[in-house]
C-alpha cells in the first residue's frame, strides 16, 4: 500500500552573493522572494531576497522573540509597484474540523503559485479589495489545497492566505486552508515540483529547502495547524477525495485530521498505524484520483460518503477534468481544479442553495440549484 516516492532534486544552483547594503523594501524595490520568518534561539530572523542588477541578494532583519508582534512583513505581488503588509499572528492553533452551515462560500483550489490568477479571482468577485483587505463580510473562503509548487509566487500566495485569515475573522467570516498533496510534499521533503527559484533562495540563506517550512519557521508552524478535510455545512471538502477503502474505515473528519497531522513532516514514509498508511497512500484524501479516472466510482461509493458524513455534496480539487468547474453525479460531486496557469481560472461560489462557477471578472454561471 505504501506509496513509493523517488525524489529528483536539482543539484545545480546558481552562485549568489551576500549584500550588507541596507535595502529599502518599498514598492518597486525589486523584492523577488520572501519573507522567510525563521526562529533561532531567542531571535526572529526575517529574510528578504532582492534582485540587484541580475544578482540575487539577501537582506536579513532580526528582533528578539519578545518583540515579535512589532514585525510588519512587506509582501510583493504580481505587480511590481504594489505590495501589502502582514503582521505575525500572536499564536497558532490547530483548525476546527466541523463548521455549521454557511450561506456564502467561495471555493478555490490548485493555484500552484499563480498569484495573479488568485488575486484576480478574489478581487473580481469582491472577496478582497485592491488593497488586499477582506470585503466578503461573513462569507467563508475555502481553499482546497495545492497552492504551492510549480509557480514562481508561492511565498506571496501563502502570505496572502495567512493575512486574510485574521481579516476575515474580524468581519465575521473565515478562511479555510485545507492542505493538498503538494503542501504535504513540501513539508516532508518531496520536492519534485518545487520551482528552482526556491532552491536558490534556500541556498542563499544557507538553509535546506526543507528548513524553510520546518517547525522553526512561521509558515511551517502555520501549515502544521491546517486540516486535510473539513465539513462545512452540507459540503465535505478535501483536496482529492474519499476512496472506498477510507469509506470502509468510517473515520470522522476530526479523526482523519488527528491521524495525519503528526506525520506532515515525516520523511521516512514508514507509518506503523495501518490507518495512517492508508491515509498517506494513493487511497488517501489528499492523493486519491479515483473520482475522475477512466473507471468512474460507483454511485454507491459516493452515496456511502455522503451518508456517513451527513452531507449533500463533496468538493475536491487535485485532478483537472475540464476548463471549468465541473458538477458530477447530479451535483453530489463538484470538481474545482482548473488550469489557472493556462488562463482557465474559475472558482465555485455558493450562495444558499445556489452554486455558481465564477471567473476572474465576476461573471457567474449557475451550475446547481
Amino acid at each position: 500500500m505504501k506509496r513509493l516516492i523517488t525524489l529528483f532534486i536539482p543539484l545545480v544552483l546558481a552562485v549568489f552573493f551576500m549584500s550588507n547594503k541596507k535595502v529599502d523594501r518599498m514598492p518597486g524595490n525589486g523584492q523577488i522572494d520572501g519573507p522567510y520568518v525563521i526562529y533561532k534561539n531567542d531571535k526572529v530572523y526575517v529574510n528578504y531576497i532582492f534582485d540587484d542588477n541580475g544578482v540575487s541578494k539577501l537582506k536579513v532583519d532580526s528582533v528578539s522573540q519578545s518583540q515579535k508582534e512589532s514585525i510588519k512583513l512587506t509582501i510583493a505581488t504580481d505587480k511590481a509597484d504594489i505590495t501589502f503588509e502582514v503582521a505575525l499572528k500572536k499564536d497558532l492553533q490547530n483548525e476546527k474540523t466541523d463548521f455549521s452551515g454557511e450561506n456564502k462560500m467561495f471555493v478555490v483550489s490548485d493555484i500552484e503559485g499563480e498569484f495573479k490568477a488568485f488575486r484576480q479571482l478574489l478581487q473580481g468577485n469582491n472577496i478582497i479589495d485592491e488593497n488586499f483587505n477582506w470585503t466578503f463580510g461573513n462569507g467563508h473562503l475555502v481553499l482546497t489545497g495545492d497552492f504551492v509548487d510549480r509557480g514562481t509566487l508561492v511565498t506571496e500566495v501563502l502570505w496572502l492566505i495567512y493575512s486574510l485569515e485574521e481579516k476575515a475573522k474580524t468581519a465575521g467570516g473565515y478562511v479555510h486552508f485545507i492542505l493538498g498533496n503538494h503542501e504535504i510534499m513540501n513539508l516532508n521533503n518531496d520536492l519534485r515540483y518545487v520551482h528552482r527559484k526556491y532552491m536558490q533562495s534556500a541556498s542563499l540563506m544557507n538553509e535546506s529547502y526543507l528548513n524553510l517550512y520546518s517547525d522553526k519557521t512561521e509558515l511551517g508552524r502555520w501549515l502544521r495547524t491546517k486540516n486535510v478535510t473539513e465539513k462545512i455545512g452540507n459540503i465535505l471538502f478535501m483536496h482529492a477525495g474519499i476512496s472506498d477503502v477510507v469509506n470502509y474505515m468510517e473515520l470522522p473528519v476530526s479523526k482523519i485530521n488527528k491521524l495525519v497531522r503528526p506525520f506532515y513532516s515525516d520523511t521516512t514514509f514508514n507509518y506503523k498505524d495501518p490507518k495512517v498508511e492508508i491515509l498517506y497512500s494513493d487511497l488517501g484524501p489528499f492523493w486519491y484520483r479515483g473520482y475522475y479516472g477512466k473507471q468512474k466510482p460507483a454511485i454507491t461509493q459516493i452515496d456511502s460518503t455522503l451518508s456517513f458524513y451527513r452531507v449533500k455534496h463533496i468538493a475536491t480539487g487535485h485532478t483537472v477534468v475540464a476548463d471549468t468547474i465541473s458538477v458530477l453525479f447530479g451535483g453530489k460531486l463538484i470538481n474545482t481544479d482548473v488550469h489557472h496557469s493556462k488562463g482557465h481560472s474559475e472558482a465555485l461560489l455558493v450562495e444558499g442553495k445556489r452554486f455558481y462557477r465564477v471567473g476572474p471578472t465576476g461573471e457567474r454561471f449557475l451550475i446547481l440549484e
